[in-house]
């Protein structure tokens, strides 16, 4: 059974509509937030004219990537470094019927590694940065799990507040608190999307005050609420619109700024492909 080469899904997650394999086409896909596009690799012989698109796609349109069989990865395994360089949300594996239930499965999954895949995310958007700083990165997003002050941060990261925020400020990137913040959103925003809990509920459990605390806060930092969060899948366009408002006040250098305002990058960025996914969440097959 042949498949559409490349799909969008966007809310409310119903159907997987046919697209046609243009920028243009999948500059519009990325209007609408929680969506993704779905590239199917049955015929490998065009992976490079689909990578050409889906590399060079507007930040925040995730892409979810259903492997060709087996036989076609042995006999082409250019094609897995080609669907590496296109920085893919999640991998299914190829068969028949791909339910939209399926994708949408993948397509709201936490992150196995939110600093990494953050920082990941960073550098696919022209965000490069020292070995260094990258790790500093990361340890303030995996230290917002449990930190909710710049003291305390400052304290376990062995620095005082005003030399963490320099060397921040000296590579054009948002203050420290300002990446605390996006933390603690993201994960929030995951749990919305893999909950039914109440937002009161789970804003208490995430050490929220309330849940009038927690919306205001994400419409602040990124301009929408907990409501829409949850009906709009994905965290990539989340961190997307958080980047967004940061260049718009001044959070990020101008040159940092310009390239976010400029769209994604077809760079080669190194990084570890996701598990691959047979659709029921949980359910991960690391790839050989």
């Amino acid at each position: 059974m042949s498949h559409p080469e490349l799909t969008l899904l966007s809310p409310p997650y119903d159907r997987l509509a046919p697209i046609e394999v243009t920028q243009d086409v999948v500059r519009r896909c990325a209007r609408s937030p929680g969506s993704a596009l779905l590239w199917n690799l049955e015929d490998v012989r065009r992976h490079q004219v689909v990578r050409e698109v889906v590399g060079a796609r507007p930040g925040g349109l995730a892409l979810v990537v259903v492997l060709p069989t087996p036989t076609d990865i042995e006999r082409l395994p250019e094609v897995v470094h080609a669907v590496q360089r296109c920085r893919p949300h999640g991998l299914m594996p190829r068969h028949d019927g791909i339910a939209v239930a399926d994708v949408a499965a993948v397509l709201r999954r936490p992150p196995l590694d939110l600093p990494s895949e953050v920082t990941d995310y960073l550098a696919w958007r022209g965000l490069v940065v020292d070995r260094d700083t990258t790790h500093l990165l990361r340890r303030i997003i995996e230290l917002s799990a449990e930190l909710r002050t710049i003291t305390a941060l400052s304290r376990s990261l062995y620095l005082s507040r005003r030399a963490l925020g320099r060397r921040l400020l000296t590579r054009g990137l948002p203050v420290p608190s300002h990446w605390l913040q996006l933390g603690r959103i993201l994960r929030v925003s995951t749990r919305l999307q893999n909950t039914e809990v109440s937002v009161s509920a789970l804003a208490y459990e995430e050490g929220y005050p309330d849940g009038f605390s927690l919306s205001n806060q994400m419409h602040r930092l990124i301009g929408v609420r907990p409501s829409q969060v949850r009906d709009h899948l994905g965290w990539e366009w989340i961190l997307e619109a958080w980047l967004r408002r940061e260049a718009e006040s001044g959070g990020l250098a101008p040159r940092a700024a310009d390239e976010i305002n400029a769209g994604a990058r077809t760079g080669t960025v190194p990084m570890i492909l996701p598990a691959v996914h047979r659709g029921r969440p949980g359910r991960r097959i690391s790839p050989t």
